[in-house]
């Protein structure tokens, strides 16, 4: 019985506390309400105004301690990754607002948690906050990379080109000339000991009998020797030689004169006429 009661004794402290604690609540009138894991779930506008103001509130107690960078790197992270939840979280609820009848936040709301962070280029969604920006790996994504040089127009390059972009003026320096002239000297000499060579060879075979150099300018008028003297006699003046018969004059008269009769004959008689003249001359063997 001495046990019970003071087991009894001990327990009393707890239940008046408890019962102050309850007592408080049912005094107030309310009892702290959780926030609904999904926004669809909330159907009255000032409740959903109060979970996003809620929400703004947390967003901004972590902004504040992200920017001490003596936390460590891993909790940094884990509240970067926590404002970024709550900032999803929080456009969830200004949709939801929205649907209900209420103000657009997404575009009259203020900005400034928003401005506080940072995308990262080609990542847009999740930002960095505070001391998340000097965080390894993640400074080198803010790091702009230099711009490349502008690149000139056609007008700019065509002001450098000048004689020398062409190879005009490759032989001014003095240096290419005398290359060129000793290279062209060894490929001569190099020919013209091949052709010695191929030669001497024909003619110790014995394969073919050396003939004598065939000079192709040389022009042989053995018919015309008369008219080869009268151009060997003048003197001062150019001379010329066909190589193509060429007709006289009175051959050139004759063909002329022939083909005058054709036109007239063509222009003026028949067909009869001209089938008769035909057959007279072919009697008369003309």
């Amino acid at each position: 019985m001495k046990r019970f009661k003071s087991k009894l004794i001990s327990f009393l402290p707890f239940r008046t506390a408890l019962a102050r604690f309850r007592q408080a609540q049912l005094e107030e009138g309310k009892v702290k309400e959780r926030r609904p894991f999904l926004a669809s779930e909330c159907n009255e506008l000032p409740k959903a105004e109060k979970w996003r103001r809620q929400i703004i509130g947390e967003i901004s107690k972590k902004v504040a301690q992200i920017q001490n960078a003596g936390l460590g790197e891993f909790r940094i992270r884990d509240l970067n990754d926590e404002i970024n939840k709550l900032l999803r979280e929080k456009g969830h609820w200004e949709v939801r607002i929205k649907e209900l009848g209420g103000p657009d936040y997404a575009r009259v709301g203020p900005k400034m948690l928003d401005h506080e962070g940072k995308e990262v280029p080609g990542n847009r969604g999740y930002k960095y906050f505070g001391a998340a920006k000097d965080l390894p790996g993640v400074r080198e994504l803010f790091e702009k990379e230099p711009l490349p040089p502008p690149r000139k127009t056609r007008a700019e390059l065509m002001k450098a080109i000048d004689a020398e972009y062409y190879g005009y003026r490759d032989e001014d320096d003095g240096v290419l000339e005398p290359l060129e002239q000793e290279h062209e000297k060894k490929v001569i000499a190099e020919a013209v000991e091949k052709w010695k060579v191929e030669r001497e060879a024909r003619v110790a075979g014995g394969d073919e009998e050396e003939e004598e150099e065939i000079n192709i300018y040389a022009v042989d008028d053995e018919s015309d020797e008369e008219s080869a003297k009268e151009k060997e006699s003048e003197e001062g003046q150019q001379k010329f030689i066909a190589h193509v018969p060429v007709p006289s004059q009175q051959e050139i008269e004759e063909a002329l004169v022939r083909r005058k009769k054709m036109e007239l004959l063509q222009k003026y008689a028949s067909e009869t006429l001209m089938a008769q003249s035909e057959d007279a001359k072919r009697l008369l063997g003309l």
